[in-house]
C-alpha cells in the first residue's frame, strides 16, 4: 500500500510540474546557451520557479508523501530522511582523516574553522543548520554515460547548491552560496512504462531532451516509483581553504563522496568513486599494483581506457578523494595518479631513494605495441605521455582538476542574488561547456535510433566530433585553449597531443614548467 501510494504521489508531482512549468521550459530552451541546449538547464529564472515549487528539492523526490509544500532545511532535511542518515557520519569521518593527516604532515600550520587558522576548514555546521538548506542549481542530461548501464539509458543529475539564508536587522533578507554541491543521480529511465502503458525507449527520452519541451524527459516515466529511478548521491565540498605561506602556493581542497541507492533498505551507503583510482593502497600493496598492471594494460581494457569509457574494477578504487586546486600542468603529488608513472615520485619509493612505479615507460609502450598488433587503433593514447595524462582525468579528483572553477565543474548561475558578481553568472567550467558537443551527439544518435560512439577526448581538450562550433573558442584552440609545445617547436611532436594546435594569430606558450602542454595566447615578441 506504502509503495502504490508513492507511486500515485510521485505521478501528481510530476503531472503539475507539466502543466506549471511546460511552457516555461519551451520558452527558456530559447535563452539557453547554445552549447548546452538540449544537454543541460542551467536557465536561472527556470530553476528558481522549480526550486520555488517544491517540484524537485531532494526532500520531495526521496518523500513524495510528504504533505509539506516548502524544501526542508538542512538540520530536517538530514534528521527527518532516513535514506540520508549514512551521509553526514561518513563526511564527519572524512574530515577528520582529513585533519589528523594535514597535521602529521604539516604541524607548524594551524587547521580549524574560521579566518584566525591558517588552512580554513568548511564549517560543517552548515549541515546541521536551520538557515541552511540545498537549491536546485541545474539539471544535466548524461545519457552519454549509457555505456555504464545499457538498461536505464544513462543518467540524469539534479545538481544542488548549499545556501544560507539569514534575516538581516532591518529585516531584509540575503542568501549566500556555500562551497557545496549535492547532485541527485537519477537513471535516465527505468525498466517499466509509461503512462500510457508503452515502454519508454531511449530514443524517447533523448527526443524529448532534444526537444526541450517536454518535462518527461528530465526524469523519466510519470508512472514509475522513484525508488526505481534513484541511483546514487554525490557530494562535493571545499574541505579546506589556505592562503599562500612558506609551504605551499594557495590552495583549495575539494572533498569527493559518493553514496550508492540500495532499494532493499531505502538508503544510501558509502561507496566507491567511479575510476578513483586508490593510489596509496596500490603503491603500498604488491600484489595489488602488479594485478591492476596486468589489468589495465590488457588490450580490450587498454582500448576502452583510451575512449573513455574504461569502468575501473571496485577493488583498485577509494570511496574519498580529495582534489587539491589548482594542481597545474606538471606531475605533482597534487595529481591523482603521481607516483603510479616512471620519473614521478623520485626519493620517495622503494629502493634507495627511487621511486617504484606500477608503470615503467616500456610497459606502456609495449601494451601499445601489443594493442596495435591485435588492430586496435588508439584516439588518444599514442604515446606515454598520453597515458599519463589519461590515468589521471579518468578518475574523479583529476577531472575536477582539469579546466574546472575551483574544484566545480558545475557550480551553477546564482539565481539567487541579484546582479551576481561574473563569477556566479556561468553556470560551468570550460571542460563542461566544451564537452556539450559530444554529449549532445550522442543524444542524436539515441534519438535517431543509431549506436552512440561514447568515447571522450581528454579533459583539457574536447573532441569535436566533426563540428566547427568550438574553432577559434577556449574550448579549443582560442585564446586559453590548451595546446602542444612541440607544435611550436619545442621538442619533438608528442602523438597524443599533435591535434593540440592554437588558432591563427595565437602562439602556445608555457603556462608551467609542463615541457608538452601549454595555453593559446597572442603572440609577443
Amino acid at each position: 500500500m506504502r509503495r502504490a501510494l508513492r507511486i500515485l504521489l510521485a505521478a501528481q508531482i510530476l503531472l503539475a510540474a507539466i502543466l506549471l512549468f511546460g511552457s516555461v521550459m519551451s520558452l527558456s530552451a530559447a535563452e539557453n546557451a547554445p552549447l548546452a541546449r538540449g544537454t543541460a538547464i542551467t536557465d536561472p529564472d527556470l530553476l528558481r520557479k522549480l526550486d520555488q515549487s517544491d517540484a524537485l528539492s531532494i526532500s520531495r523526490l526521496l518523500q513524495p508523501e510528504r504533505n509539506a509544500n516548502v524544501p526542508l532545511t538542512s538540520d530536517l532535511l538530514f534528521a527527518s530522511l532516513p535514506q540520508l542518515k549514512a551521509i553526514p557520519p561518513a563526511i564527519d569521518a572524512e574530515f577528520d582523516r582529513y585533519i589528523a593527516q594535514h597535521k602529521a604532515v604539516a604541524p607548524s600550520e594551524t587547521i580549524g574553522g574560521g579566518k584566525g587558522f591558517d588552512v580554513q576548514l568548511f564549517d560543517r555546521a552548515n549541515l546541521k543548520s536551520a538557515e541552511t538548506r540545498f537549491v536546485l542549481a541545474g539539471i544535466v542530461n548524461r545519457m552519454d554515460r549509457a555505456y555504464v548501464s545499457e538498461e536505464s539509458c544513462g543518467e540524469i543529475r539534479l545538481i544542488y547548491r548549499l545556501a544560507r539564508f539569514e534575516t538581516r536587522p532591518d529585516g531584509s533578507n540575503v542568501a549566500t552560496r556555500l562551497p557545496m554541491t549535492f547532485n541527485l543521480v537519477m537513471k535516465a529511465r527505468d525498466a517499466q512504462t509509461d503512462g500510457s502503458g508503452k515502454p519508454v525507449t531511449c530514443a524517447e527520452v533523448a527526443r524529448r531532451w532534444l526537444d526541450n519541451g517536454d518535462w518527461q524527459g528530465l526524469i523519466g516515466s510519470r508512472s514509475a516509483p522513484y525508488d526505481a529511478m534513484i541511483d546514487r548521491i554525490e557530494t562535493n565540498i571545499q574541505i579546506s581553504i589556505a592562503a599562500k605561506s612558506a609551504l605551499h602556493d594557495f590552495r583549495s581542497d575539494y572533498l569527493l563522496k559518493v553514496f550508492k541507492y540500495d532499494a532493499a533498505t531505502s538508503t544510501f551507503e558509502e561507496s566507491t568513486l567511479e575510476n578513483q583510482i586508490d593510489r596509496d593502497r596500490i603503491l603500498a600493496d604488491d600484489a595489488l599494483r602488479r594485478d591492476f598492471k596486468a589489468w589495465l594494460l590488457t588490450p580490450a581494457n587498454l582500448r576502452e581506457f583510451d575512449r573513455g569509457t574504461v569502468l575501473i574494477p571496485e577493488q583498485y578504487l577509494a570511496k574519498a578523494a580529495v582534489a587539491p586546486t589548482p594542481a597545474g600542468l606538471d606531475a605533482s603529488s597534487l595529481q591523482p595518479e603521481f607516483g603510479l608513472m616512471q620519473g614521478e615520485g623520485e626519493g620517495e619509493g622503494k629502493g634507495e631513494g627511487k621511486s617504484d612505479p606500477v608503470f615503467t615507460d616500456d610497459d606502456v609502450v609495449g601494451a601499445l605495441k601489443q594493442a596495435a598488433a591485435r588492430g586496435i587503433t588508439m584516439e588518444n593514447i599514442r604515446s606515454v605521455a598520453g597515458f599519463q595524462r589519461r590515468l589521471n582525468d579518468v578518475t574523479c579528483s583529476g577531472c575536477h582538476q582539469t579546466r574546472g572553477i575551483g574544484g566545480f565543474h558545475f557550480p551553477g548561475v546564482d539565481w539567487l542574488t541579484a546582479g551576481a558578481s561574473n563569477s556566479t553568472i556561468v553556470p560551468a567550467s570550460p571542460h563542461f561547456v566544451g564537452d556539450q558537443l559530444r554529449r549532445r551527439d550522442i543524444l542524436t544518435a539515441f534519438a535517431t535510433g543509431k549506436h552512440p560512439d561514447f568515447s571522450r577526448g581528454f579533459a583539457s581538450r574536447p573532441q569535436t566530433r566533426g563540428s566547427r562550433e568550438l574553432a577559434g573558442t577556449e574550448y579549443q584552440d582560442g585564446w586559453g585553449a590548451h595546446c602542444s609545445l612541440q607544435n611550436e617547436g619545442s621538442g619533438t611532436p608528442d602523438k597524443s597531443f599533435t591535434s593540440w594546435t592554437c588558432a591563427k594569430g595565437l602562439t602556445c606558450q608555457a603556462a608551467a614548467a609542463s615541457r608538452r602542454i601549454g595555453m593559446c595566447f597572442i603572440k609577443t615578441r
